[in-house]
């Protein structure tokens, strides 16, 4: 299996506790834009219990880094879900 990395992303905004945005934005089989998804981590809903500290676990481990996006799997809802990882360690292993 091929394993793809896309690089040089600085992540801008958190928007949720799995999404945040990217500049500059991402390009994947003909897309492009700028929300990423991190693939692999459980999802919880803005009102959940543990949604503020879980978004602000991600918040912590990639606003305002350099970020590695590799294992491309799909875009859903304008996000790019994939592995996300930050000085070369997955940040799905934080949660």
């Amino acid at each position: 299996m091929q394993v793809r990395e896309i690089m040089g992303l600085k992540v801008t905004n958190v928007l949720t506790a799995d999404t945040f945005e990217v500049f500059p934005p991402w390009r994947w089989e003909g897309q492009s834009g700028i929300k990423v998804r991190v693939a692999g981590i459980e999802v919880l809903f803005e009102g959940e219990v543990g949604y503020e500290k879980a978004k602000a676990k991600l918040k912590s481990a990639v606003e305002g880094r350099e970020v590695e996006l590799r294992n491309e799997k799909e875009v859903d809802y304008d996000r790019l879900v994939c592995d996300v990882y930050v000085d070369g360690e997955n940040v799905k292993n934080k949660y």
